[in-house]
């Protein structure tokens, strides 16, 4: 099946000396059938289009390599280094495996210095089995859903450096799992 994604922009103006607080966007569809995906919004001052994120499924292709995968355990705050021998960037499954209870907001993973961080919002127990999920743009604790605050992780090409935040003197294994990614050609 192929995918084709369309474009659409929209300008509002907003009133003279007032903050904009929230925007709220409802598609109405009629009398269709298939799949409908919303990606990429972008919201941006001024009146002109200046940038967009493409859809990468029209760049990317699996390396053809197995799925590669790292473990760890991390004690208190660790940085994991993650060895992509892909062509580019790719999307991490992350799960975390506490050994001890922690308390909410405790848990957290980052990009090298703490850019692109995300942070799991619920309390965990001993055990539980947390898993951020690029793959599928899925958050999970014990396999349900569950609240973050942040980003899905990436790996850029040839390593990447994650750091691996708990509460203060407990520890959790790691398992980090992804697909290396090679550059395509646009549609193909």
């Amino acid at each position: 099946m192929a995918v084709k994604f369309t474009r659409f922009t929209e300008t509002r103006k907003p009133l003279k000396e007032q903050k904009v607080v929230s925007i709220t966007i409802r598609p109405v569809i009629r009398n269709c059938a298939g799949i409908f995906y919303i990606t990429d919004l972008q919201v941006q001052e001024g009146g002109w289009l200046t940038g967009y994120a493409p859809h990468t499924e029209s760049m990317l292709q699996n390396s053809g390599n197995a799925p590669r995968y790292h473990n760890g355990v991390v004690r208190g705050s660790e940085t994991v280094v993650v060895f992509n021998t892909g062509k580019t960037s790719a999307g991490l499954d992350i799960y975390i495996y506490p050994k001890q209870d922690m308390e909410a907001d405790s848990v957290s993973i980052s990009q090298g210095m703490g850019s692109h961080k995300c942070r799991f919002i619920s309390a965990v127990n001993a055990d539980d089995a947390l898993a951020l999920k690029a793959s599928g743009h899925e958050c999970l604790k014990n396999g349900s859903p569950t609240p973050k605050d942040g980003f899905y992780q990436y790996t850029a090409a040839h390593d990447s450096k994650h750091h691996v935040t708990l509460e203060r003197g407990k520890s959790a294994r790691v398992y980090v799992e992804y697909t290396e990614m090679t550059e395509g050609a646009p549609n193909s």
